[in-house]
Order: structure tokens, then C-alpha cells, then sequence
């Protein structure tokens, strides 16, 4: 198998890190204890796409009072303040959605050949309250099918998956079940333990809200690469808000769980744990939020069950790489609204910025990133666009080894979509990618692409 069609599957469980950490301060809910000068709802960072999945994975409304200048004429020099946040709608006792796309790419340059490929990908979301059997309200079941078929172009310029919707583990199958249970207390606070997608979370990602079916499409900037965290997994995810910070902490299994109970592993790679701090913040009366995440595992090697074949060094002494063990890394991201419209509720654009770096070995990437800008045309409110620039690094110890073989760079590319709103929950999108592979033989590549999504 190809080397990038190993790393767009194996790495599913790698790349998932970066989005879940950063999503794990996202996507928390606001607290009545929040000061005056954050009170914006989760309609502030909604960054809808005709009605799509964007407006359904904001962040939960804020139940603070509106701004204290409110009150008051703004001046005619400063910015409008958001409006006034609106009582959310109570929660169903039963929600389920569906959303679903489906995928057309053509490499165009570079080195793959420009073959069209069709594919697409089916979510389900089912969340059933206690209260629909009796039980407590604030306990949540929440039941997460995935299905995907056909084929993509990723592998065929960069290691990085370029549809993120497809990516999943070498030889794995097209279907996957994740379950988990959520509890809620009246602080806000939750603990969900279970089966996990990770792309959920990273799609609550403000200004970003990509989850491969909505914003952007690349891996790099969907859902970011750590080689940490796996895009599914088993474990117990701890959120608590208070005032203007987000605090989480996550303790899971390190292997990937795509189309398994989590049982059959059970911890015997080792513990993976994350603590995460976020601060809302506001600049020039815009809403922003800065995060900061410390991501690890007690790992005895390299994550086998990751990293491709085609890059797995050769055995100690004579490779040196997955001789050390425990994994660390430090994350850091911010996103924020340059602009807001006032006549369209929520809407607007702003920029998006995630860092990391990790100790090396065994962690086989050192460091990975991107920054970029996100948003809503205020011609087209119900459209969205964005542009990013991304870069990742392999481990110099793991590059050294396998040099002899296979020659490996950094990776790094940019890409641009807009997406058309066409009516309530039903999106098409353009998308441009150009990459400069890892695989330093290759040249640069340029991948072209739609998709057209429906949100029910």
C-alpha cells in the first residue's frame, strides 16, 4: 500500500489529537457567574453555513446578562456590541440528526494523476435524555453511527489526509458505532464516559467549526495532527466552566478505537491524559478565546497502531527512534472575531491560530500547526469561506531512520474554500488545496474538489 494512503488511515488516530484539545475549550458551555463583558451567546461564535451542522455545533448558549453598556447609545466611533444573547430552546428528550456528503477531488498537479474520484460519508447523532425513560434529566446517551464509501485522492500528494471526512485506520472497515454516556451538573460542569469521536469535538472549534463535512477540508487544519490523541476513542472527558475560563481533563486509551468496543485494548498501551485551561476573552468588544492544553501518554513506545508500515524505523540498535518512553506535548491556539455583522445575528469572520510541540520520541511528530482566516461573507451571511496556511514535522530521530529508504520532510500547505449556502441545511463547497509533501521526492501538488452537504 502506498506510504500516504497507510499514513491517511493510521494517522487517523494521531491527527485527532490536536482538534480534541483545542475543541475541549471550545465547546464549553457559559456560566451565569460570567462577568458582564462576556455575555455572548453561542450564537456569537455560529459560524453557519446555510443552516448546516455549523449552527448546531456552537458553542452552548451563555446565560449571562447582557452587556452593561447596552444600556447606553454606542458611540458612533466604537464597534456595535453583539446583540443580546436570547434564552436557548429546552433541550429535546430525544434529538437525532443526519448529516451527509458526498465528495468529488481531482489532483491537478504534481505527481498523482488527475483522476476524478467520487466518495461521500453519512453521520448520525442521536442523543436520548434520562428523562425519555423516566431517569434524570441531565443524563445524556448519545449514539454516534458513521458510515463512508468510495474513494478520495487522499495519499496521492501529501501524508496528511486532504478529505478528512475518509480518513480511518489501515484495512478497517467503512462503518463504526461510538456510545457514551454524559452527565450534566447544574454548574455546567460535565463528565461524558464512553466511546468518543473526536471530530465532534473539533468541529465545535470556533471560527474553524470544521469536522469534514463543513469548513475546511485538510486534516491539517480539520483535525490537526498531534500523534497523541486518536480520532476515536475510550475514556472519560472532564469539563468544567467557570466565569470567564474552561477548564478540562481527559484520561483515555491511547489506541484507537475505530470499529472497536474499547474493551479489547484496555489500557495496554499505557494512559493518555489531557489538562486543558481556555480564557474567554473580547477585543475591541469582539469575542475571541485563547487555550492551552498539555496532552501526553505513558506510551513504552512509538504508537504502532499509527504509525504507517512504510515508516516504522528499523529495530534498535540499529534505529534509534522508540527507545525512549512517555509522551508530552504543549498546545497552544486562539481564535478571535475581527468582525461581526449586526444585521445578521452571529455571523461574521475572524482568525484562527494552533501551535504545538511535542518532546520527540516516541511521539513521531515534533511539532505541527497552522493559521488563517474563517468566517461569512457579509454579502452572503449564509455562506462561509476560509483560508489557512498548515505545516507539520516529523521527529528528526524517526526521519533519520528510515532516510536510507524513504526520504521525509517537513509537510506544509494551504487551502481555500467558500462554501455556498443553498438553502436551510443543504451546502455545496469548492475547495483548493496545494501541498508540498513530506515525501521529499514528490513535487508540489494541487488538489481541486466539491462536496455538496445535507444537514436533517
Amino acid at each position: 500500500m502506498r506510504v500516504v494512503n497507510v499514513l491517511n488511515s493510521r494517522r487517523a488516530g494521531v491527527f485527532g489529537l490536536g482538534a480534541s484539545l483545542f475543541a475541549l475549550a471550545l465547546a464549553a458551555p457559559a456560566v451565569a457567574e460570567a462577568p458582564s463583558d462576556m455575555a455572548f451567546s453561542a450564537e456569537t461564535f455560529e459560524l453557519a453555513a446555510g443552516g448546516g451542522v455549523d449552527a448546531a455545533v456552537t458553542l452552548p448558549a451563555d446565560d449571562t446578562p447582557a452587556l452593561a453598556s447596552q444600556d447606553e447609545a454606542p458611540s458612533p466611533a466604537a464597534p456595535a456590541a453583539p446583540a443580546a444573547p436570547t434564552a436557548p430552546p429546552p433541550p429535546k428528550d430525544v434529538d437525532l440528526r443526519v448529516v451527509a456528503s458526498q465528495f468529488v477531488d481531482v489532483p491537478i498537479a504534481g505527481d498523482a494523476r488527475s483522476l476524478a474520484r467520487y466518495s461521500g460519508r453519512v453521520d448520525g447523532y442521536l442523543e436520548v435524555r434520562g428523562s425519555f425513560y423516566g431517569g434524570p434529566s441531565n443524563l445524556t446517551l448519545k449514539l454516534r453511527p458513521e458510515y463512508t464509501w468510495g474513494k478520495t485522492s487522499n495519499g496521492e500528494i501529501g501524508l496528511i489526509p486532504g478529505n478528512t471526512a475518509l480518513f480511518r485506520p489501515e484495512g478497517a472497515g467503512d462503518f463504526d458505532l461510538s456510545a457514551s454516556v454524559e452527565y450534566q451538573w447544574n454548574s455546567g460542569a460535565t463528565l461524558e464516559v464512553g466511546k468518543i469521536n473526536v471530530l465532534d469535538i473539533s468541529g465545535s472549534l470556533p471560527i474553524v467549526a470544521s469536522d469534514g463535512h463543513f469548513g475546511f477540508q485538510n486534516l491539517g487544519l480539520a483535525l490537526p495532527p498531534t500523534a497523541v490523541v486518536p480520532n476515536t476513542l475510550t475514556g472519560a472527558l472532564l469539563q468544567v466552566p467557570k466565569g470567564k475560563m474552561i477548564y478540562r481533563a481527559w484520561v483515555y486509551d491511547p489506541d484507537s478505537q475505530y470499529q472497536r468496543t474499547g474493551f479489547e485494548t484496555a489500557f495496554e498501551s499505557g494512559v493518555g491524559f489531557m489538562v486543558a485551561a481556555a480564557r474567554r476573552t473580547t477585543i475591541n468588544r469582539l469575542p475571541g478565546i485563547i487555550n492551552v492544553a498539555v496532552v501526553g501518554s505513558t506510551r513504552d513506545s512509538f504508537a504502532v497502531d499509527i504509525l504507517p508500515v512504510a515508516l516504522t524505523p528499523p529495530p534498535q540498535p540499529i534505529g534509534t527512534f522508540g527507545n525512549e518512553s512517555g509522551e508530552l506535548a504543549l498546545q497552544l491556539s486562539a481564535y478571535q472575531f475581527i468582525k461581526m455583522y449586526p444585521e445578521a445575528r452571529g455571523k461574521g469572520w475572524g482568525i484562527l491560530a494552533r501551535f504545538q510541540a511535542s518532546m520527540g520520541d516516541p511521539t513521531f511528530l515534533d511539532y505541527s500547526g497552522y493559521i488563517g482566516v474563517s468566517g461569512n461573507p457579509r454579502f452572503r451571511p449564509q455562506d462561509r469561506f476560509g483560508l489557512a496556511y498548515f505545516q507539520y514535522s516529523l521527529t528528526d530521530e524517526l526521519v533519520d531512520d528510515i532516510a536510507f529508504r524513504l526520504g521525509i520532510e517537513d509537510e506544509q500547505g494551504v487551502e481555500a474554500f467558500y462554501t455556498y449556502g443553498i438553502a436551510e441545511g443543504l451546502g455545496l463547497t469548492a475547495s483548493v488545496q496545494v501541498v508540498d509533501s513530506a515525501i521529499a521526492f514528490r513535487d508540489t501538488g494541487v488538489t481541486v474538489g466539491a462536496r455538496i452537504t445535507a444537514d436533517f
